[in-house]
């Protein structure tokens, strides 16, 4: 789960990590009195959605008055924010935030997410931040220093000061440092956090270490310990058909291709989207109903499936343990009788009750394209999305 960068900022300030003063605003007009309450001399306005690379897109405005305040928040909140995360349709911005602005020196990148391959968050720093830094992790790696967090101690002093050396900070600045990469570092272990990013972390012309963007996302599956975190969660930002998924206990992921998919367990969602390229075509969705579904949630998944308008042909995959295969035929059945079905369906049953779901399936009078293997579903699934 993600919150928008004034939350991050607000959790983080509460583990020591220095922020500047801001507020957030639904419209213009309160972006004005917001700037004239704080009475300075420079103002950042800053679009709160969900995807990076604001400042590119335009949704990030830096300005000097309280009416220019005024008409950059006019101007994000009524233009619709293109940028490579948002795509090329752009996404609604809904909220502003007003910060106060601050005077560069450097811009630093601070950041902690989980490695997979040594099974434990790791710090990730570079003394060049901004924009800029997903190019240089691609090109210049060795600008990046890591530091491995143990879960049980949490990140060491002497860690947070090897970083703050690596970041060429004066030694005036090293206890703000560690006090900053401490704190992020707490807040990941302790909210179970899947990323939290400062980018840039500023030193300002002032002498001080500020936060000027924060970013932060959680493991979904921790945030039943944490109902301060889940409450933060805007569900604009979301897709209404994940959403909808959740609701139902499904695990759902919209993707761009043609072909959806509806699988029981997660490897097997993986190794059908795998399938489905290796034979050219691309899958549209990731969605799994789990070892035991019922009717009701095959139903509601097949529904999700079908209410996405880029999906040209169904792929059932289902292999059958604790989840048997004629729940799965009544749940297709059920659900194609309610909403209606106008692309091919592909289906490939295995396991328990497979011969009696195949018969549910064939009396129904649907239009079904059966399958005996997982190649063979995938090549008719992609030539049917193509025809």
């Amino acid at each position: 789960m993600k919150i928008h960068e004034y939350q991050a900022k607000q959790v983080l300030s509460r583990y020591g990590v220095t922020v500047q003063p801001g507020e957030v605003a639904e419209t213009a007009d309160q972006a004005l009195a917001i700037a004239e309450r704080m009475n300075v001399g420079l103002y950042v306005v800053k679009a709160q959605v969900h995807a990076g690379a604001r400042g590119k897109g335009g949704g990030v405005k830096l300005v000097r008055s309280p009416a220019e305040v005024r008409d950059a928040a006019q101007h994000i909140l009524s233009t619709p924010l293109v940028t490579p995360q948002a795509g090329p349709q752009g996404r609604r911005v809904r909220k502003v935030l007003v910060a106060v602005g601050v005077e560069i020196e450097k811009e630093l990148y601070v950041g902690i997410t989980v490695d997979r391959n040594a099974r434990t968050p790791v710090l990730m720093a570079c003394a060049q931040g901004g924009v800029e830094i997903e190019e240089i992790a691609a090109h210049f790696p060795e600008k990046i220093i890591r530091e491995e967090i143990q879960l049980c101690f949490g990140l060491g002093e002497y860690q947070a000061r090897r970083v703050a050396t690596h970041l060429g900070l004066p030694n005036r600045l090293f206890p703000a440092a560690t006090k900053t990469l401490i704190g992020i570092a707490r807040a990941f272990i302790e909210l179970h956090g899947f990323l939290v990013e400062l980018n840039p972390l500023a030193v300002t012309k002032s002498g001080e270490l500020v936060a000027l963007d924060a970013k932060m996302s959680f493991d979904d599956n921790a945030l039943y310990r944490h109902p301060e975190i889940a409450a933060l969660r805007d569900p604009n930002e979301e897709s209404p058909l994940e959403a909808e998924a959740e609701k139902e206990g499904l695990s759902y992921i919209g993707m761009d291709g043609a072909i959806g998919c509806m699988v029981n367990g997660a490897g097997l969602a993986m190794a059908t989207m795998d399938i489905i390229k290796l034979y050219g075509g691309e899958p549209a969705n990731f969605l799994d109903v789990g070892g035991g579904a019922d009717l009701s949630k095959v139903t509601h998944a097949f529904k999700i499936i079908l209410a996405d308008p880029r999906v040209k042909a169904v792929l059932v995959n289902i292999f059958g343990g604790i989840m048997k295969c004629d729940v799965i035929a009544e749940g297709i059945i059920s659900a194609v009788k309610e909403v209606g079905i106008k692309v091919p369906l592909v289906v490939r049953l295995e396991g328990t009750n497979v011969e009696a779901g195949k018969r549910l399936l064939q009396d129904s009078g649907l239009s079904v394209i059966a399958a005996h293997g997982m190649a063979e579903a995938a090549q008719k699934a992609v030539a049917a999305a193509k025809s």
